[in-house]
């Protein structure tokens, strides 16, 4: 908006007067703005907060999982069942295996889903939750390590835990401090907090993530591998002595910008459309019959066809090249990789 402008001019429907409105004082929005900026700071300060509750059953609740030769099964009821479901689809994607289990369900027959050799994360804000605690006694009985996720570090379920993660919050955002709102937010964040400390002691990659994205962009980028995408046939192969007239023919036939330089089969060189520039620059008249050795480039970035398309991508940027040679262990030519072709799976 242009300084000095007054901005928009806003008006509502008076009541009772059909076709008749009134100009809206824009501090009349201000509530309303007020109510979102303390919602936003109240949760805020809560997440800050979550600093200070960290103890070292953090860090054995960590050690613990990864250590554990089973599944970290996520169990809550309410808000806290649909954060944990969130808690559990983050760790399953990220190298945990995990799923979640509503307490109801577990307490009518799905606790045959609980090995022995299961870790149970159980999330009540309050920590007695009658559906929660309900399953403290078979997940005794089956000597399953319990890791709670609570407000309340002198609750029941806090107590019968092997650990404790410390969700509490000073109210909530709710102005009524009746719904869930930073609460859940804490919980979010402490399930977040667990899922990356797990993908730092894996050392969980970004092409592990992709094993369990194979559908979306990411993981088609870092699975596709350079073969599924390179141009394999017409080549621009042409040998050292041809000269660069004839060059110029094979690099505009196949429309890649590029033409290999071949002996025998193997890559020693490439020309590409800013070398035949140059070259035009440089030889003038005798252009036309300089051969293609005279103005190659002799050492050109190549790629294996085995290598994933993000590390050509790469590749090209780091360099400023809008194509890759593919060769093979030996050396021959295979293929022609683009910018485009590796950019597009993005």
């Amino acid at each position: 908006m242009q300084p000095g402008f007054p901005g928009p001019i806003l008006f509502k429907r008076i009541a009772g007067e059909a076709g008749t409105f009134q100009k809206i004082n824009h501090n009349e929005m201000n509530p309303i703005r007020q109510s979102a900026i303390d919602t936003i700071n109240t949760e805020a300060a809560a997440v800050k907060h979550l600093t200070e509750l960290l103890t070292d059953d953090f860090e054995k609740a960590v050690k613990a999982i990864i250590a554990c030769k089973g599944k970290v099964i996520v169990t809550g009821m309410g808000k806290s069942g649909l954060i944990g479901k969130k808690i559990a689809a983050t760790l399953a994607s990220t190298g945990t295996p995990s799923f979640f289990l509503h307490p109801g369900e577990a307490y009518h027959g799905d606790l045959g889903m609980i090995e022995p050799q299961d870790i149970v994360l159980a999330i009540a804000n309050s920590g007695q939750t009658d559906e929660i605690l309900k399953l403290i006694p078979f997940l005794q009985y089956n000597k399953n390590v319990v890791i709670a996720m609570t407000g309340n570090p002198e609750s029941t379920l806090a107590k019968h835990a092997h650990y404790h993660l410390n969700i509490a919050v000073a109210h909530e955002a709710c102005p009524l401090d009746l719904a869930p709102t930073s609460s859940t937010t804490t919980t979010l964040v402490m399930g977040d907090a667990l899922a990356i400390a797990l993908i730092n002691e894996r050392n969980f990659k970004a092409e592990d993530y992709a094993v369990f994205h194979p559908g979306g962009s990411l993981g088609r980028r870092l699975l596709t591998k350079v073969q599924d995408v390179m141009r394999k046939e017409n080549l621009p192969c042409v040998p050292k002595e041809m000269t660069l007239g004839n060059v110029i023919i094979a690099i505009s036939d196949a429309r890649l910008g590029i033409a290999a330089i071949v002996e025998e089969g193997k890559l020693i060189g490439v020309i590409t459309d800013g070398d035949v520039r140059r070259a035009m620059a440089k030889y003038k008249e005798n252009f036309f019959n300089i051969e293609a050795q005279e103005v190659m480039t002799r050492t050109p970035k190549t790629i294996l066809p085995t290598e994933r398309i993000v590390v050509a991508e790469e590749m090209m940027r780091n360099h400023k090249i809008h194509s890759i040679v593919v060769t093979d262990e030996r050396g021959h030519v295979v293929g022609i990789v683009e910018f485009f072709n590796v950019s597009v799976m993005g």
